[in-house]
């Protein structure tokens, strides 16, 4: 049975780089240089992210639990809290010291997360995310756009003022640094991508939406940065391992994607990221390609949707309607609506019985509205993983962020140079050019 781990901070409030566009397609906002810093989407060895992470995700905490959540010396730890604390990464509380113990005081200490905020931006196939997080992950707001269409220089444009207009929301805080993560292949030392669903090629991802804010930009692909934001913002993996070993993320939503991790990072392949779209499932469904059966097309939304209005479950349109509309029918009691959800979570369970099967991870975690936007569904997905998998030890598990992967993915990317070296980020997001 597979079921969802909660996680604390679900509080609801290379290509080379192309040709500079025309003056038509830059950014008319204010112009800052854009400042491109590929994230480390990972755990780090040093014993500063360590202390940061454990305050983050455990804080208020005192220095002796620092020190064994880092594994770092009293003396190390001492130092790097003391420096956190004069850069204005961390803050004591005095409030919280124990009292009427002998000797020094013991003063625990936490993330000083209200002074500061970072935007993330998703860009999905269909919707795109802007979200404000604190320095602890949390996400503190969230706001929805549809993506825009056409040539990528002008809708990158049209995101970027929607995010600075968010931003703005925020002007009691501090703006940190900015995180873009988006499906594709992508350049993160250049912040060019390219999205074949969007017809994007040589898109200055980094530059455009960098541009104005004044902070560093860091650009992923999507399903990398949700395998990150389960590293970095999950309390503990739900077999204690603390993220070593090996891990298999696996993405379903309108798009399909899967990323690996190991030791604690995500494994990020200079040739981009390798695709499950054309995984061959036997489905009868025509995908883009030209083949038939491929799993992007059987356990899409828009596949599903189709599939669905072919049944006569949805009435016929130009548009299809929200993957909401699909679920609202099967819990009204739509027979053909509820088999059509069935029948996609057995070909999600069987692709991922085969994913399992050949990389033979220590873990695995599920995670897009596939698998949480209709959670009846999710005990048949474990019945067809569990029916065609050949490796039956892995742990498999739904992600905890439900049906905020999106959003926790961009914060990730926004925040993982802070998390990977405290310091040396809050340098590099304080210097204003």
């Amino acid at each position: 049975m597979l079921t969802a781990t909660p996680y604390p901070h679900h509080t609801r409030t290379g290509a080379a780089r192309p040709a500079r566009p025309a003056a038509a397609t830059r950014p008319a906002a204010r112009i800052t240089r854009s400042r491109i810093v590929a994230p480390t989407l990972g755990l780090a060895d040093g014993p500063s992210a360590a202390v940061f992470r454990a305050a983050a995700i455990r804080g208020p905490l005192y220095r002796d639990e620092a020190t064994r959540a880092s594994g770092a010396s009293v003396a190390t730890v001492n130092r790097h809290v003391s420096a956190m604390l004069a850069a204005g990464l961390l803050r004591e509380r005095p409030d919280l010291a124990v009292s009427g113990a002998i000797g020094r005081p013991r003063i625990p200490f936490e993330v000083d997360h209200e002074p500061y905020v970072t935007v993330g931006i998703h860009i999905g196939a269909r919707v795109t995310s802007v979200v404000a997080a604190d320095l602890r992950g949390r996400i503190l707001g969230s706001v929805e756009i549809a993506t825009p269409r056409g040539e990528s220089a002008t809708a990158l444009v049209a995101v970027a003022a929607s995010a600075r207009r968010f931003a703005a929301r925020w002007q009691r805080r501090r703006l940190l640094w900015v995180g873009v993560a988006l499906g594709g292949r992508v350049d993160a030392d250049t912040g060019v991508a390219d999205h074949d669903r969007l017809g994007w090629s040589g898109a200055r991802v980094g530059e455009i939406v960098g541009a104005g804010f004044g902070v560093p930009v860091s650009v992923a692909t999507h399903v990398e940065a949700m395998a990150a934001s389960e590293l970095l913002f999950a309390s503990e993996p739900a077999d204690h391992s603390g993220g070593r070993g090996s891990g298999l993320y696996v993405y379903a939503r309108e798009t399909v994607g899967l990323a690996v991790t190991l030791d604690g990072r995500v494994h990020t392949p200079a040739a981009g990221p390798g695709s499950v779209a054309h995984l061959p499932t036997g489905a009868d469904v025509r995908c883009d390609c030209g083949a038939t059966g491929c799993l992007e097309a059987a356990v899409g939304d828009r596949g599903v949707l189709l599939a669905a209005r072919q049944a006569g479950v949805l009435p016929p349109g130009d548009t299809l309607p929200p993957i909401a509309a699909l679920h609202t029918a099967a819990r009204a009691g739509s027979a053909a609506a509820q088999q059509i959800l069935i029948d996609r979570a057995h070909t999600l369970g069987r692709a991922v019985a085969m994913l399992r099967d050949l990389f033979n991870p220590d873990r695995v975690t599920l995670g897009g509205q596939a698998f949480t936007g209709y959670p009846e569904a999710v005990p048949h997905v474990a019945q067809a993983l569990s029916g065609a998998s050949r490796n039956g030890g892995t742990g498999v598990q739904v992600t905890g962020f439900g049906s905020r992967v999106q959003e926790h993915a961009a914060a990730a990317v926004a925040l993982s140079s802070l998390y990977a070296d405290p310091q040396a980020a809050m340098r590099k997001a304080t210097v204003r050019v």
